[in-house]
């Protein structure tokens, strides 16, 4: 018999040859960082006279001056379940990025096997009993790699570690929404309980107001009507007390999902009232260019637009053969004192090729089908270029407008307070009717609540801004849970 093993050495040999002349070759396009036409300056920003530096610091919430938020944020970032599938998720894309990285390798095989075989009489007539028995044993490693000549692996490779990137991104993304949702829910929380209390405060004040009248009329210097007038605006006082109440709980009750407890589970520690946060000094969104290179939502974006980009390359790699290097040692004997005998040795040594290439429909349907996706994901990259640009513009209107509210309403209801006392004392001397007195204390609460609600709006205006900058945080690693394995 020819010996063949020559050839196929030079068989394997010119593969080898052919595989390093086309190392670098990949087919498809390459991935180019899109085009972005972004203005140079936002417009609030552009706006204001006295620009100051970016606000995108570490840790933003430490800027508010509030431990307790402080400590809220830190432990939604260590807790909060959205926050752990987003790792999950990224955990599993850096799982199928070492996968596509091993098909970049030979893989390994091993096997062994043993039979003991009788046939019967009727398939060996004639032959005896002890010569019908055959008994056969062997074993072998085996070996068999892909030679990526066009570059299929390698763009997979690639895709995946853009994937990888991405699903990074959406975990930086998770995080700045989760400490953006805490901060914001925490100052509701701290304002809805200073609106709570200027109700309390002018209900008293009310109650105070209907004994002065009760008193008038027991001594005849009032009617029936002023009682029921002013027992009707401390009603309608006390009614906003239980709404004020309900949405209280229900902010304590979202802070305590957000990190990863029951919704009872802060109640005890949230409810007794506490001031709003200090509002930080005054914020500055710096350029747009900044911006875009912060939000971890465009660079998600962008990861995807890069692995879609080399999926083409995937596809089109399909349109030409795909070889395949293979080879065995073993051995093999009719017993196992034989079987590591020089004589028992077997091997092999192959060159595959696949040639499924020539379905040149199939494969040109799934190379404009990666086309059309990587098209998509550009259509997505430049919107989310958009949709970043934009909440940051109104993050900022929104800042600049509730401070300027704030400030307004301040002086409203000091104006309104200093009203109701001076109508208190000339009601007492009276110098005017009950009507002016109610009307004086209802123009108080509407001020107090008024300042209340926009002082609240300023700091969460700032926490929107801070979330709209989205930069320099440090990333949290949520604590890990594993499903019990059986």
């Amino acid at each position: 018999m020819r010996d063949i093993r020559p050839g196929l050495c030079k068989t394997s040999a010119l593969a080898l040859a052919v595989t390093l002349a086309l190392a670098g070759c990949a087919v498809g396009p390459d991935y180019v960082r899109p085009e972005t036409q972004v203005p140079e300056h936002f417009a609030q920003a552009a706006a204001d006279a006295n620009p100051t530096p970016s606000v995108a610091d570490a840790e933003f919430w430490t800027r508010f001056g509030d431990a307790r938020l402080a400590a809220l944020i830190e432990q939604a970032l260590a807790a909060n379940n959205d926050l752990k599938v987003a790792l999950a998720h990224y955990e599993r894309a850096n799982a199928q990025l070492r996968g596509a990285k091993l098909d970049a390798l030979p893989v390994i095989t091993a096997g062994a096997n043993g039979q003991d075989i009788r046939s019967s009489a009727d398939q060996l007539p004639g032959v005896s009993r002890e010569d019908r028995d055959t008994r056969s044993y062997d074993a072998s490693v085996g070996a068999a790699w892909e030679l990526d000549l066009f570059g299929r692996i390698r763009r997979s490779i690639e895709a995946g570690r853009a994937y990888a990137a991405a699903s990074a991104a959406d975990l930086a993304a998770a995080q700045v929404a989760i400490a953006g949702s805490v901060a914001r829910t925490y100052v509701d929380l701290r304002g809805l309980q200073e609106r709570l209390r200027v109700a309390r405060d002018n209900a008293d004040n009310q109650r105070e107001t209907l004994r002065l009248v009760d008193a008038r009329v027991d001594a005849g210097g009032g009617t029936d009507f002023d009682s029921a007038r002013a027992r009707a605006q401390l009603e309608t006082t006390d009614a906003r007390i239980p709404a004020l109440e309900a949405q209280i709980a229900f902010a304590m009750h979202r802070i305590a999902v957000l990190t990863g407890r029951t919704p009872d589970a802060l109640i005890a520690d949230l409810q007794a009232p506490a001031e709003l946060p200090a509002l930080p000094d005054r914020l500055d969104a710096a350029t747009p260019g900044e911006l875009l290179r912060r939000r971890p939502d465009v660079a998600a974006a962008e990861q995807r637009l890069h692995a879609a980009t080399a999926r083409i390359g995937v596809a089109t790699a399909d349109l030409f053969p795909r070889f395949t290097l293979g080879g065995l040692l073993g051995t093999q004997a009719a017993g196992t004192g034989a079987l590591f005998e020089r004589d028992s040795k077997t091997h092999l040594l192959a060159l595959g090729v696949d040639w499924s290439f020539l379905d040149v429909g199939h494969v040109r349907a799934r190379i404009a089908e990666s086309g059309a996706d990587a098209d998509a994901a550009l259509a997505q990259y430049r919107q989310a270029v958009l949709l970043a640009l934009e909440d940051t513009e109104n993050a900022l209107v929104r800042y600049a407008k509730a401070r300027a509210e704030d400030a307004q309403l301040e002086r409203a209801a000091a104006d309104s307070a200093a009203a109701a006392r001076l109508a208190r004392v000339r009601y007492e001397a009276g110098a005017i009717g009950l009507l002016d007195v109610l009307d004086a204390e209802r123009s108080r609460l509407q001020a107090q609540d008024a300042f209340a609600d926009a002082r609240t709006r300023s700091i969460t205006g700032a926490v929107s801004l801070y979330q709209a900058l989205a930069g320099g945080w440090p990333q949290r690693v949520p604590e890990r849970e594993r499903v019990a394995q059986r």
